[in-house]
């Protein structure tokens, strides 16, 4: 026998003889069952020892099956579950799960633990922090029947060490195939443009829903990220057509606006020319009118103040200024006859107009007529004032008007034979 064989040996009969000590004389159960556990684990020692005697130790305080397995798949993890050597320092942010002969006992928090020696085994290890789980790609088929290749990350927390041991097999293929047939789900509701645009919204759906079936495991599903999106060549080609043609639709009404912002512009402008210089010829014809208002006005003025000078030297002056007006207005008349053949256009005139004479007798007439009317309606009114000098007055320069009516009558009768003899 090798001697690492002999000492194993050695140190399992010591021990089950100082197991036999402690059993009382009333034979507890308890002490039963550790005797008897004593020597189940001792005889697996010595048949290891004999086999293998390197591996005694590695094996003590552990079950075959983890001892070739392994950690539990849940958090995939290459090392081993911590032995029972009576006194451990759990770490921060992790759970221990203990077994007392099979069965759960208790979870031990960071910090110093004590564990009974080959009654009490570390069957679990849940790690606190998050956790982050690569979702493969998958294909998904959309409301509008485009077939995508998604992938994602999925982050979790064990809140629950006792769920999460014993509530599932296996918590991280459970959640991950939950991702995807969830993400699956919620794709086949929403069209191409609504899955690139509302991204967001499909991460909360897929975490709220892995969140109500990954109750019972003792996990939360912090947040879903949607990593890549893949779709077919033939609709990521329609795609980029799609936004070359939106493109080139905003490019054009960019155009057509400036455009007609142009032209509204020039029609602006050209409406505000046209304004001004309408106000521009309103001035001016207001203007014109004003100078033509005030010329006539002027005139007007100057002309009333000539027939007002005119009628006070008439008045002052008497018969012989009669007689100088009606001279003057015969001469005007035979002027005016005199040069209306000079232009060649058609007028209209009296049918006497080879009698000179007689024409200038009715012009004579008619002034005649109207001094009387005048020197009439003068004495009407000098009669009923009643002031007979002033009747006499008037009856006296009525006299002289007619007299020398009659004179001027000679006198342009004379004027004119003359004027006719040169001829």
């Amino acid at each position: 026998m090798a001697p690492r064989t002999r000492l194993a040996a050695t140190t399992a009969s010591g021990l089950l003889r100082s197991s036999r000590r402690l059993v009382t004389p009333r034979k507890s159960p308890l002490a039963t069952v550790l005797t008897a556990s004593s020597v189940r684990s001792f005889s697996q020692l010595n048949s290891h020892s004999a086999t293998d005697p390197t591996n005694v130790f590695a094996s003590f305080g552990s079950s075959s099956s983890n001892s070739k397995s392994g950690l539990p798949s849940y958090f995939s993890s290459s090392k081993r579950l911590p032995t029972n050597t009576v006194i451990r320092f759990v770490p921060q942010q992790t759970a221990w799960i203990v077994e007392r002969m099979g069965k759960f006992n208790r979870i031990l928090e960071p910090g110093l633990a004590v564990l009974i020696p080959f009654i009490d085994r570390i069957a679990y290890v849940r790690s606190l922090k998050e956790n982050a789980i690569e979702i493969p790609s998958q294909s998904a088929i959309t409301a509008d029947n485009v077939t995508l290749e998604l992938d994602g990350v999925l982050y979790t927390r064990v809140f629950d060490a006792y769920k999460a041991s014993y509530g599932v097999e296996d918590a991280e293929y459970a959640i991950s195939q939950l991702a995807q047939t969830t993400m699956r789900s919620e794709i086949g509701q929403l069209s191409l443009d609504h899955v690139l645009k509302e991204r967001a919204n499909l991460n909360a759906n897929i975490t709220a829903a892995i969140n109500e079936a990954a109750q019972d495991w003792g996990v939360t599903c912090l947040r879903y990220e949607i990593r890549d999106i893949h779709a077919p060549e033939p609709v990521v080609e329609a795609m980029h057509r799609q936004v070359t043609a939106e493109r080139s639709k905003r490019a054009e009404i960019l155009e057509s606006e400036g455009q007609r912002q142009s032209a509204i512009n020039i029609a602006e402008g050209k409406k505000q020319s046209v304004i001004l210089a309408s106000e521009a010829l309103r001035a001016e014809q207001i203007n014109m009118a004003n100078g033509e208002a005030e010329a006539i006005l002027l005139k007007a003025t100057a002309t009333a103040n000539g027939i007002d000078a005119v009628a006070r030297s008439i008045s002052q002056g008497g018969g012989a200024a009669q007689n100088a007006i009606s001279l003057s207005v015969a001469e005007k008349y035979v002027d005016a006859f005199g040069n209306l053949a000079k232009e060649g256009t058609s007028i209209v005139v009296p049918g006497n107009v080879g009698d000179m004479s007689s024409m200038i007798a009715s012009a004579m007439a008619v002034y005649g007529n109207v001094n009387a009317s005048q020197a009439k309606a003068q004495a009407s009114k000098m009669v009923e004032g009643g002031n007979n000098k002033q009747i006499q007055e008037l009856q006296s320069k009525l006299n002289d008007a007619e007299s020398g009516s009659n004179q001027m009558h000679n006198e342009i009768n004379r004027v004119m034979d003359e004027r006719l003899n040169k001829r």
